[in-house]
This record gives structure tokens, sequence and C-alpha cells, in this order.
């Protein structure tokens, strides 16, 4: 069963609520994704930890209901 993007971006807005997300469903068949997430909690994090507190916050989905998740974080530029 595939993930819908506002299910997707619900989880990560759970886990990360200062976040600004945008999600975009790359070949339309609701199982690849990509994510662009922008949160001041990445600050001082390397591009693995930032995409590992993702992962974490889809609570163990990739790999199953979610077959492909595109990253890219980034803490905010002040």
């Amino acid at each position: 069963m595939a993930m819908n993007a506002s299910e997707i971006e619900h989880l990560i807005r759970e886990a990360l609520p200062d976040a600004r997300v945008e999600i975009r469903d790359l070949a339309g068949d609701g199982d690849h994704y990509a994510a662009n997430v922008i949160s001041p909690s990445f600050r001082g994090k390397s591009r693995v930890q930032q995409h590992q507190m993702i992962y974490a916050a889809l609570k163990g989905r990739m790999g199953g209901e979610l077959h492909a998740l595109a990253l890219q974080t980034s803490a905010p530029e002040d």
C-alpha cells in the first residue's frame, strides 16, 4: 500500500514542527517522492544526520509503504 504526499508531510511536520516541507510525487504512482525539508533543527548536523532525522520521522515506512524518497535537507539561511 502506497503513501500519499500529505501523509509524508504530516509525519515530517509532526517530528519537526518548525520545518518547511515540500513533497513532490515523482512518478505519479504514490510510491516515488522527492522531499525538500528546511528546518532549524538541522543546524550543526551533517547531511546524513539530517536524513536520519527524516527517516526516523517516517516511523519505519521507508522501504515498505514508501518505496523511494529523494531527500534534500538544509537549515534555513539567516
